[in-house]
């Protein structure tokens, strides 16, 4: 129990790290299954492309000598507006050319396409890293050096004490922006209106005067902004990307959003914050808990546990199955 306590602090700030990247990358799935029911396993390898395009970016600037003219701050605004553009058409573009053709196929097929198109993804930014720097693993220049330590003092008996990076409260803030941002976008303009009213019954919305496709591409395109916006963050805090970091990442994300409640954005926002901190909890723990028999190493499988056992008692998961007004 005296170790559980002293590790407390340090497992929720990692754990909020982490859960703040799985829940804006799940709200690019929760986004695309709400309106369209695909489940688009692509976009995880679009928070990967952003990562790429953000650590390009930072690695120019850096052989300029930009980077140590402009605050850390004024240089991430910049390469997350940049990034999020490009990652933003490129969804655009993806949906236009391998979804919209397949809309009107069965849901297998839609699956597959998007399943092809992360292998494609994944294949095209090897192959232009490796073309570029001979090697696929990056390193990316830190923007927000070292970190520091908290000291419990009081409190010190009962918790230890806690290394905080300086970049974890540029990701959490950041990342609180994206997802706020997204809530008002979705629930407070003529366009979020428009996502909801497809998303409901897209018949009756083209009768109504929308745009279907177009309504279908902004969705695309904000979802996938909101990914690269995500592998940026990711690049920044922790330092070393590849071309599979989506995979994994993507995969847990949507975990993410099947966990708050698959179409639901507030579902997705709260299940990717539990998930990140259940990782980290069992990362921590689960070899005391275990007496030593499963290690650090089978923190996915103790997440993914926690999962199958909400969705045995609770399967549209914890916030609910997609309704229209949390689209």
């Amino acid at each position: 129990m005296e170790h559980l306590l002293q590790t407390l602090p340090q497992v929720l700030i990692d754990g909020l790290t982490l859960g703040a990247v799985y829940a804006i990358i799940a709200l690019g799935y929760t986004m695309v299954y709400g309106i369209l029911e695909l489940i688009n396993f692509a976009h995880g390898e679009i928070f990967m492309t952003g990562a790429f395009i953000g650590t390009a970016i930072l690695l120019a600037m850096t052989g300029l000598g930009w980077i140590s003219v402009l605050p850390g701050v004024v240089t991430l605004v910049l390469i997350l507006l940049i990034t999020s553009m490009a990652t933003g058409f490129l969804g655009m573009g993806i949906e236009r050319i391998a979804y919209r053709p397949l809309r009107k196929a069965t849901k297998l097929i839609t699956l597959i396409t998007a399943i092809g198109v992360s292998f494609l993804l994944q294949d095209i930014v090897r192959f232009i890293t490796e073309l570029s720097r001979g090697n696929f693993i990056v390193n990316t220049p830190s923007i927000f050096p070292g970190n520091f330590n908290l000291q419990t003092s009081s409190i010190s008996s009962v918790f230890g004490d806690v290394s905080l990076k300086t970049s974890f409260l540029v990701v959490l803030i950041v990342a609180i922006i994206l997802m706020v941002g997204l809530e008002i976008f979705v629930n407070k303009t003529r366009w979020g209106m428009a996502m909801r009213a497809v998303a409901q019954d897209p018949d009756t919305a083209s009768l109504m005067s929308i745009n279907v496709n177009k309504v279908i591409s902004i969705t695309f395109f904000v979802g996938s902004a909101l990914g690269g916006a995500t592998g940026v963050l990711f690049a920044v805090h922790y330092g070393t990307i590849d071309p599979y970091i989506g995979f994994i990442l993507g995969l847990k994300a949507f975990t993410a959003a099947v966990l708050g409640g698959i179409g639901n954005i507030r579902g997705a926002m709260v299940g990717g914050l539990l998930l990140g901190v259940l990782e980290m909890f069992a990362a921590a723990n689960l070899s005391l808990l275990t007496s030593g028999v499963f290690g650090a190493e089978y923190k996915d499988v103790f997440a993914f546990s926690i999962l199958i056992i909400v969705l045995i008692f609770k399967p549209e998961g914890l916030f609910g199955k997609a309704v229209v007004e949390k689209v």
